[in-house]
């Protein structure tokens, strides 16, 4: 048996044996971590993790699971696993650095965004939307571990409407990448030419930004697309804002809000129809946060988790004394505030009424960066209530859960050895993901800690 004292020679050593999508022909062993299994359980002390071929093989205490005679064991007393995390809601290839262009919608750049995620132990992402018809090679290569960065999984292009969601000044994406059809008949044909591509979902936007568009979907066009949707075997994620629309969407046969209720409480009949449709509920808490957090709280972005990988356009702009005292004083970012406020209260009912709670900050848009945004998500949805615990597992299994998926999201034996190695215990302080240490991706080490991440 051969020991390695500190992760970073895991790193180092290990990585030499193969590239993504190549066969491990010995067995790794992860031992004397504390043991986060992402599905509610107790974290477990000393623990042993075994891998093989790019899987958990055996898992459990060092009493418990024997240690293989011919593995590479890495010494991790002092510090814990949790599993990678599942984002339901994301996009890719829209924003780089300031500019939002469909120019942007393009391999290299959007495998250098996954690999941010990974690196910041996001190992799967969920692109909602708003995606080119280059999405698919690459959801072939990543499900294939033929490419590097998270894996990832979409929703195609979208169905909005012309002149309204998703408007244009935020999201300048190209043609290939929304459908905007006026007519029951557009929007079933929209999505049977989705269901062709074989998307993993459909999405569809209703809201009216706080009635700065001058116009929603039309409910004949989203319910047929949803009666369509479902005739496909394919399930539809709504944007939405207003409780209003969330009711409206719920009643035609929403599966998932991708957005958090913003405007009002939640109600009773509200909750009884997400119970009816089974309906899952994303809460994105940092969409509204990212519009004042970095004005009103400078040092979040001179953190260095949060600053080592931001673009230096956005850099100087977070730095900048007049931009922050600009935003901060904006009406926007109040109303901001107070959104995030109203969506932190109806997470919390929503989770104590036993709704699916999935996890999402919608990056990729904005000013939410990958890998970052959840991690802000992470800290707001314990600020709203939860406990670390109760976070970790929405954004492991419960996330897994909502795009069924039963190959991730727990460390259990047979599932994807995709975790991540921290130097202190988040079920005391959820501040302690993100101190990472290593990410361990199909069964690999892919990462170290954030110091040494790179852009490219």
């Amino acid at each position: 048996m051969r020991a390695a004292s500190v992760v970073i020679l895991a790193i180092a050593g290990l990585c030499l044996s193969g590239m993504p999508g190549q066969a491990q022909t010995k067995s790794v062993v992860l031992k004397g971590a504390t043991l986060i299994d992402g599905a509610g359980g107790k974290p477990l002390p000393d623990s042993v993790l075994v891998i093989r071929d790019g899987r958990i093989a055996a898992v459990g205490s060092v009493t418990a699971v024997p240690v293989p005679s011919d593995a590479d064991v890495v010494d991790l007393k002092g510090k814990s696993i949790i599993p990678g995390m599942i984002s339901d809601h994301s996009h890719v290839g829209i924003v780089r650095g300031l500019k939002a262009s469909p120019d942007n919608y393009n391999r290299d750049y959007i495998l250098s965004q996954l690999r941010q995620w990974e690196a910041y132990g996001v190992t799967t992402i969920t692109s909602l939307g708003l995606n080119a018809p280059e999405f698919y090679d690459l959801r072939a290569d990543l499900h294939a571990g033929k490419a590097p960065g998270a894996d990832i999984f979409g929703a195609d292009r979208g169905i909005g409407v012309a002149m309204g969601a998703p408007p244009v000044a935020i999201v300048p994406v190209g043609p290939n990448q929304i459908y905007r059809p006026d007519t029951p008949d557009a929007a079933r044909e929209a999505v049977r030419e989705m269901a062709g591509r074989k998307t993993d979902l459909i999405k569809i936007w209703l809201d009216d930004f706080g009635k700065l568009l001058p116009v929603k979907v039309k409910p004949e066009v989203y319910t047929a697309a949803v009666d369509e949707a479902h005739k496909n075997a394919l399930r539809v994620a709504f944007h939405i804002n207003d409780l209003e629309d969330a009711q409206a969407a719920l009643k035609a046969g929403a599966d998932i809000l991708a957005h958090g209720i913003r405007d009002k409480e939640i109600d009773p009949p509200t909750i009884e129809l997400m119970k009816k449709n089974a309906a899952w509920y994303v809460p994105t808490l940092a969409l509204d946060d990212s519009n004042f957090i970095f004005a009103d709280k400078p040092q979040v972005s001179a953190d260095p988790f949060v600053n080592r990988a931001l673009d230096p356009a956005v850099k100087t702009q977070l730095e900048d004394p007049a931009w922050q005292q600009k935003v901060h004083d904006a009406p926007a970012s109040e109303r901001a505030r107070k959104a995030l406020a109203m969506n932190q209260k109806n997470l919390m009912t929503l989770y104590k009424a036993g709704i699916g709670i999935g996890f999402g900050s919608d990056s990729g848009v904005g000013l939410r960066f990958p890998g970052i945004a959840e991690h802000r998500e992470l800290d707001l949805m314990v600020e709203a209530g939860l406990t670390p615990m109760q976070a970790l597992t929405i954004a492991t299994s419960g996330a897994a859960k909502l795009l069924k998926l039963d190959d991730r999201g727990v460390l259990l034996a047979g599932k994807l050895a995709d975790l991540v190695v921290l130097d202190a215990d988040p079920s005391a302080d959820i501040a302690n993901v993100h101190k990472i240490s290593a990410v361990w991706h199909r069964g690999k080490p892919v990462a170290g800690p954030i110091a040494t991440f790179a852009q490219r």
